[in-house]
């Protein structure tokens, strides 16, 4: 499955520094937004708030702060590196170079779970900055950030082999990312939504996101731990196998 490990070495290194020769708005960027939302809904909003638990509203909101980045950083970086290649013409270069399709998708999925983590380390650090960085298990917490990167890495190249243009590009995060982070629980709790509510929200896989990187933190477990683990690893084998379908049918890259 992989043995050109030079040309997939260079793949990464590639996307690596694609990444930092924008590094104003694939790292800066997101950590200038995630330290407004620590400081206002943290600081300023969560100082008024009182909730029970050893831990404070600050502690509470910041790991799912730093889910939503590491979804919106490891998806915005593969769909626009695939979709720029299509549109360069240079994804003809990479199919006939002596790289399988395996080694291609890890290249691209790498690269977006470096820039997820790279944020997300941004991130950690600015909420040390507020006395909110606690981690309780560190495999967990490594797990979460890590499988979660990789699965909308690969979301994305879906989205960049799909995409006709490069508004198509935001359309699953304007539309499906964000309504489903914020009602995965970032900002508050799932016993504070209606009953009914509260059940549809269990379907939805960013509240396991969310809450599997919450209890990794600071310990506080709203949803089946296992269920979560199990999930991930699902949509991580779907999201790999599907995209292999997709390179292997040529879809978006071949006329």
């Amino acid at each position: 499955m992989l043995s050109n490990w030079i040309g997939l070495g260079m793949m990464v290194r590639r996307e690596i520094e694609r990444m930092n020769s924008a590094v104003i708005q694939t790292l800066v960027t997101p950590w200038i937004s995630a330290l407004l939302y620590i400081f206002i809904f943290g600081r300023v909003v969560g100082s008024q708030i009182t909730i029970p638990g050893d831990y404070t509203y600050i502690d509470f909101v910041l790991p799912g702060i730093l889910m939503m980045n590491l979804i919106s950083s490891s998806f915005a970086h593969t769909s626009f590196s695939v979709y720029f290649a299509r549109f360069t013409k240079n994804v003809e270069e990479l199919l006939v170079a002596p790289l399988s399709y395996w080694e291609i998708i890890f290249s691209y999925t790498i690269g977006g779970i470096i820039r997820g983590l790279a944020v997300g380390a941004g991130i950690y650090v600015i909420a040390i900055l507020f006395s909110a960085a606690t981690i309780n298990h560190l495999g967990l917490f490594l797990f979460y950030s890590i499988a979660v990167s990789a699965i909308f890495s690969l979301a994305g190249i879906v989205v960049g082999l799909w995409a006709k243009s490069f508004e198509q590009l935001s359309v699953l995060s304007v539309f499906l990312f964000t309504p489903l982070t914020f009602l995965g629980g970032v900002f508050n709790s799932i016993d504070l939504f209606p009953e009914q509510l509260q059940q549809l929200i269990r379907l939805n896989p960013f509240f396991y996101f969310i809450s599997g990187i919450r209890y990794s933190m600071i310990g506080v477990q709203e949803s089946n731990q296992f269920g979560g683990v199990v999930l991930i690893l699902i949509l991580l084998i779907g999201f790999g196998f599907f995209v292999r379908s997709l390179f292997q049918r040529g879809y978006g890259i071949r006329v």
